[in-house]
């Protein structure tokens, strides 16, 4: 993936207003850089989560992508999403956005090899789902994926649970949840690539699904972390609880929601190498070929047992 072209799409849809149930104008933005591009369908479920299907031949999807529209902001007088009460006592100035209000931040700015924004959780998530999705699209790939954008989460996973007690993804599909995660929640280094993510604050993903996010980053050759990043709790988990098999992938954010030193609110940041790497990650597994990423370790295992046999 092109840095310059994923730029782009990242400041369209990073400069759209959004908050917990009013997620509209990205929504609206996503549909038009998506709309048209041939192999892609758009749908919406009942609760405004949008679907998206990318497909080129006869192969379903194995993997959805998935990643959240809100940011934590003040809807009316009440605050929704997960910053704590000492940011907010100083009052710090905000922008109004009909009937909700976000921190009066730079929406998008680059700088030093860094994306600065009042909301790069999880706009970047979504703009690594667009750049893939158009991606494969100009590509004609030969395959199958599904772009997940879902609203509500920083409210408990709302819309995630919404579209999955719907069962409108096929179960055997894994999900994969992109997310931006606090530096402080894992051993990670910001640049240092994308962070395959093996578990959350909450709970472990699936094993089988993890590795198959290595092999692809190993087999393409991208910038990788592994860690199990417990600085919160992402949709991968909540997708599982209603019986999917989860994986999911991150990039180190600073100043996660907003919360910069000393108590001081502050744009968050992202290594712009980071998400184009998320990015790439995001293609290499939808074009990969389904295999049994455990079979290696089986058979070295199998071997040594062998080796053991006399002793059975």
């Amino acid at each position: 993936m092109n840095s310059s072209v994923y730029l782009e799409l990242a400041e369209a849809i990073l400069s759209e207003p959004t908050a917990p149930f009013h997620e509209d104008a990205v929504r609206a933005k996503l549909r038009l850089l998506l709309d048209g591009c041939p192999g892609i369908t758009l749908s919406q479920d009942p609760f405004g989560n949008l679907i998206a299907l990318y497909q080129f031949g006869d192969k379903q999807p194995e993997f959805a992508f998935a990643a959240h529209m809100d940011h934590p902001a003040y809807v009316g007088r009440e605050f929704l999403g997960g910053v704590p009460k000492s940011y907010r006592k100083l009052k710090p100035p905000t922008e109004k956005f009909g009937p909700f209000r976000m921190w009066a931040l730079p929406a998008f700015r680059v700088r030093g090899g860094r994306i600065y924004s009042r909301a790069c959780d999880d706009l970047i998530g979504c703009a690594c789902i667009v750049s893939m999705l158009r991606e494969l699209s100009k590509k004609r790939a030969k395959c199958a994926a599904y772009g997940l954008f879902t609203r509500a989460e920083e409210v408990g996973f709302v819309g995630a649970i919404q579209l999955a007690k719907r069962g409108i993804i096929p179960k055997e599909t894994t999900i994969v949840s992109l997310e931006t995660s606090s530096l402080k929640g894992g051993p990670v280094k910001l640049g240092g690539g994308v962070i395959v993510r093996v578990g959350d604050r909450t709970s472990v993903f699936d094993s089988a699904g993890t590795a198959r996010l290595l092999d692809a980053a190993k087999a393409g050759d991208i910038p990788h972390q592994r860690a199990l990043m417990q600085g919160g709790t992402c949709e991968a988990t909540a997708y599982a609880l209603y019986g999917y098999r989860t994986a999911a992938m991150c990039v180190a954010l600073g100043n996660y929601h907003n919360c910069g030193p000393a108590d001081r609110i502050a744009p968050e940041f992202v290594s712009v190498s980071d998400a184009v790497a998320m990015a790439d990650l995001c293609i290499a597994l939808s074009r990969s070929k389904p295999t049994d990423p455990l079979a290696a370790l089986r058979k070295r295992l199998e071997k040594r047992m062998k080796e053991y046999g006399k002793h059975f």
